[in-house]
């Protein structure tokens, strides 16, 4: 057996452990990437339902121009966040479409 292959073997034996979630963090089914993206798509939409809710309060007198400039406001970044992360993702996808194979 060519020793190179079996130190490539045990450093990999030895590299595995970095790629699995540290101690304390929330393993099992529902949890990870999907839990993430889901709340986060949860935040969003609350943030537009909240901006909603003020417009139609300023529209009917009961909210002040301050909450209706911040209600804005808060929904504007959401958005610019949103697409900032819908670009990303489209860049990733291209250049992943761009790789030899």
């Amino acid at each position: 057996m060519d020793i190179r292959a079996l130190n490539a073997a045990q450093r990999y034996a030895a590299a595995r452990p970095a790629t699995l979630p540290a101690p304390g963090e929330e393993q099992g089914p529902g949890k990870g990437l999907g839990a993430t993206l889901g709340e986060v798509t949860s935040d969003f939409a609350e943030t537009f339902r909240e901006g909603e809710e003020v417009a139609r309060a300023a529209m009917a007198g009961k909210a002040d121009a301050t909450s209706l400039v911040q209600a804005l406001a808060q929904t504007e970044l959401a958005v610019e966040a949103a697409v900032t992360v819908r670009d990303k993702v489209v860049e990733a996808y291209q250049e992943i479409l761009r790789m030899p194979v």
